[in-house]
């Protein structure tokens, strides 16, 4: 009996610890922010600058760990597999959030269960551009070049499956052309060949092509967007020159796992969308040809379904597949 009487005031001190534990505000840690791609790139320019915005907001320092590999997919895995842990989140691509799910025989992970979306960071407009020595200067031009040599003109990506070559293939179901997809290991490679006169035109991301817009080394055609460039606002897009569909945004998103609690991620929300509405993040992600946004759990779960739908059936009807 001593022994029972023991164990049931050591049961009932414990009780206070237990409900403190459980009430325990968050974060309670410094937090973890997964950013998909390699240090120094577009992604990590974004991810670095939205942790340095949450950091005060959440009193906690924001660490961030660049986990690249599988267009963005082990990245989103690592987070994926962090379980009920909030204090780890990260940023998920365009691809690895809509299109490589259509692609991969199979995912590590599971979309729809084992990440929980939490706001939708940035968008990166994408801007088609030919070869200055080509001599097209207008989308005019381009589409009548590509309609009187079908499968001559060259456009290369910064790889198979990715948004910039599945962005072409957009254009080309659109606009009724038929021009030659060139992969490349990453947009830095395609770009260089561009340049060159390799390929005759891209469709990649404005922070890329940016300088070389500027130089004169190509010419800049049309935004892929719904709205004009603020860093090419001479720039007309795709739906002004009667291409509505034609829209491929890359963008990145800030999710949580799976697991995480909803109070816990509630308190991500908030500070993340507090810190894209600051003047410094909205200012340094324009100086990339980033425009910052910050909706809704529900609005980012919605676009993300669209978006999904959007490249399924690109995917499937230029039949890609991955190399």
């Amino acid at each position: 009996m001593a022994i029972t009487r023991r164990a049931a005031v050591a049961a009932l001190a414990a009780l206070p610890l237990a409900r403190a534990n459980a009430q325990a505000p968050f974060p309670s840690k410094p937090l973890t922010l997964v950013v998909p791609f390699p240090a120094g790139g577009p992604a990590d320019i974004f991810g670095r600058h939205l942790a340095q915005g949450m950091a005060p907001l959440l009193g906690q320092s924001v660490i961030v760990e660049n986990k690249s590999g599988a267009a963005g997919v082990t990245g989103v895995d690592f987070v994926a597999k962090a379980g009920s842990d909030a204090h780890v989140m990260g940023l998920m691509s365009a691809s690895a959030g809509a299109i490589m799910q259509h692609l991969m025989p199979k995912m590590p992970y599971d979309p729809n269960k084992d990440i929980a979306p939490v706001t939708l960071v940035v968008r990166v407009q994408e801007i088609l551009v030919v070869n200055s020595k080509l001599g097209i200067t207008d989308m005019k031009g381009f589409l009548e070049a590509a309609k009187a040599k079908p499968g001559k003109i060259t456009s290369g990506s910064a790889g198979t499956g990715g948004i910039t070559h599945l962005a072409i293939e957009l254009l080309k179901r659109e606009a009724g052309i038929d021009i030659l997809h060139v992969p490349y290991r990453g947009a830095a490679p395609a770009t260089n060949d561009l340049i060159a006169g390799t390929v005759d035109t891209c469709l990649l991301d404005v922070p890329v092509l940016l300088p070389h817009i500027r130089s004169g080394a190509v010419k800049a055609i049309a935004v892929s967007s719904d709205t004009r460039s603020l860093l090419l606002p001479d720039v007309p897009t795709m739906r002004e020159l009667g291409l509505p569909k034609v829209n491929s945004d890359n963008w990145y998103a800030l999710m949580s796992p799976g697991q995480s609690s909803a109070a816990s991620r509630q308190r991500i929300h908030e500070a993340a969308v507090a810190a894209l509405r600051t003047k410094e993040v909205i200012d340094a992600y324009a100086a990339v040809g980033g425009v910052a946004v910050g909706n809704t759990p529900s609005e980012l779960a919605a676009y993300l379904r669209t978006e999904g739908e959007k490249w399924a059936e690109v995917i499937k009807g230029a039949n890609v597949k991955l190399e």
